[in-house]
């Protein structure tokens, strides 16, 4: 029984057992495994979309108090949209790019339903957007722009294009894992104005 115990304790054995949980330990970090059975729904609202009050009413045959010519403020306009399609993990939802009343733009995610992971990102890209395995790494070969982590794996969601983005640069939206470099799904952006 000493030489057991004696085997069990000797400085090689210590040493293994410290890398074994180091390595562990960071792998559990880099792959995150619990995001797999977390989900995250966001529910944001189309910026200029809510609602308000309505006017009152006002007598029949009086003018509208203000500028008789006043056209009512624009609100927001689709510029552009496609169908996420799967890559890496199921994936499906809306995308669009929305210019708002105020002349700003979103990207906007409608119905998005993917899996959780590891540094996830919304790229607007320059790439061709391609079904099945010849898709997922595509995405980082050509240009990108970064709109930020994504805020939850389901949901409808928004995301700030800057101000000096040429939309007509851009051809697709990927919800793009940085930690492993593929994307889990895509959408190639139509015109639709």
């Amino acid at each position: 029984m000493g030489r057991v115990r004696d085997g069990l304790f000797r400085p090689w054995t210590a040493v293994l057992l410290a890398g074994v949980t180091a390595v562990a330990g960071f792998g559990l970090y880099w792959f995150q495994p619990w995001k797999l059975w977390q989900d995250e729904t966001v529910r944001e609202a189309l910026p200029g979309t809510a609602t308000t009050a309505p006017a009152a009413p006002t007598a029949p045959g009086a003018a509208p108090s203000g500028s008789a010519s006043a056209a009512p403020p624009a609100g927001p306009v689709t510029l552009a949209s496609g169908e996420l399609i799967s890559h890496e993990h199921a994936t499906t939802g809306t995308v669009s790019l929305v210019r708002l009343a105020d002349g700003s733009r979103v990207v906007r995610l409608e119905g998005l339903d993917t899996s959780n992971g590891p540094d996830l990102r919304v790229w607007l890209t320059d790439a061709p957007v391609k079904e099945g395995r010849a898709g997922w790494h595509v995405f980082d070969d050509g240009r990108h722009v970064d709109l930020g982590a994504l805020k939850g794996n389901k949901g409808d969601q928004n995301y700030t294009l800057p101000e000096d983005v040429d939309l007509s640069a851009w051809t697709s939206v990927s919800i793009w894992c940085d930690r492993f470099d593929v994307s889990f799904g895509a959408a190639e952006l139509a015109p639709t104005i």
